[in-house]
């Protein structure tokens, strides 16, 4: 049985995430297309760094690879879509099942491998991947180094609530709800047997096996599992920004999503967000402080961040919260 202060404890956190929803949905209200845009942006890279911490958070394996399943995912939409004019929504799902396959095969094997070597097999897989997208063989698929241009779809609908739809304010919407949907998977997903299964690997696996949970199946199915998160954030990635090249998806972006991951937070769910938000605004932050060395401030401001924000992102905010509860409470026993 619940006691009150669990059921209070998450009645207020549902009530939150409601809110947030809310403040969410009325953003293209309020924010210019390319505002929109960046925020757009900022929930794909929620739904891959989500995928990621999938493996890595909860499950303890490190992969600095996952920029490939990115790749594979945002290849998978715009071929469809180029070549044989599929419609963009339905190459979402696809993508989520080619990168679901994808990352079991490559998993199955390779998640054999414990700690530096597995991060070192995945490290060659990001490295890899660009490089093939670009060979003269794939070149009438992948448009080789040039890439494939796209265009935005149109919205649906005219309007909504008022308000006229362009197609960044469509795409942002599509974006939120697919990431409030996958969120909420993995939400409930982790809560149940699958998650504590994770759990039981990452931090004993010794203990695990022997009370009859195959590890090896299930670091395949996280792998696989991550590998669909990214992979949509790679299909949304191409419709949102109408193109894609071998260039884009280099392994400083499988680095880029570790570096989400750590800033957010390492088995945190909230942390994907915080996440993000680091990863879209904080390169154009460096970038606006010292045009002369952008990756130098950039750097200083990830320190900065390890040093402030140790457990992540969304750990600071628990314990900021946390302090103002007490704070509140000490103000009104002085009273």
């Amino acid at each position: 049985m619940k006691s009150p202060n669990t059921d209070g404890l998450e009645n207020g956190r549902m009530i939150g995430i409601a809110v947030l929803l809310l403040c969410a949905c009325s953003l293209p209200i309020f924010l210019t297309d390319y505002r929109l845009f960046q925020v757009t942006m900022v929930l794909v890279y929620a739904i891959a760094i989500l995928g990621l911490n999938l493996l890595t958070g909860f499950t303890g394996q490190i992969s600095l690879g996952h920029g490939a399943f990115f790749a594979i995912g945002a290849y998978t939409a715009a071929i469809l879509m180029d070549h044989y004019q599929v419609p963009y929504w339905l190459t979402i799902p696809t993508a989520a099942l080619v990168c679901l396959v994808a990352g079991f095969l490559f998993g199955l094997p390779i998640l054999r491998l414990e700690g530096h070597y597995l991060a070192l097999a995945t490290f060659a897989l990001g490295v890899a991947l660009p490089q093939l997208l670009k060979h003269k063989s794939l070149e009438a698929w992948t448009g080789g180094v040039q890439g494939i241009v796209l265009s935005k779809p149109d919205p649906p609908i005219e309007s909504m609530l008022g308000m006229a739809l362009s197609p960044d304010r469509w795409l942002y919407l599509l974006t939120l709800g697919i990431a409030a949907f996958l969120f909420a998977v993995a939400w409930n997903l982790l809560r149940g047997r699958v998650g504590r299964a994770l759990v039981a690997i990452r931090d004993q696996p010794t203990a695990a096996g022997s009370m009859g949970v195959d590890i090896a199946m299930f670091k395949s199915l996280a792998f696989a599992v991550s590998a669909l998160y990214t992979g949509v954030a790679g299909a949304l990635s191409a419709t949102i920004v109408a193109f894609v090249a071998p260039d884009s998806f280099t392994i400083f972006l499988s680095l880029s999503l570790m570096i989400g991951v750590v800033i957010g937070g390492l088995a945190s769910i909230p942390g994907a967000i915080v996440g993000a938000l680091f990863l879209q605004f904080v390169p154009s932050l460096a970038g606006g402080i010292s045009k002369a060395a952008p990756w130098a401030i950039y750097g200083v401001l990830l320190i900065a961040c390890m040093f402030v924000m140790p457990g992540g992102g969304a750990a600071a905010v628990r314990t900021g919260i946390r302090r103002l509860r007490s704070w509140g409470r000490s103000l009104r026993t002085v009273r």
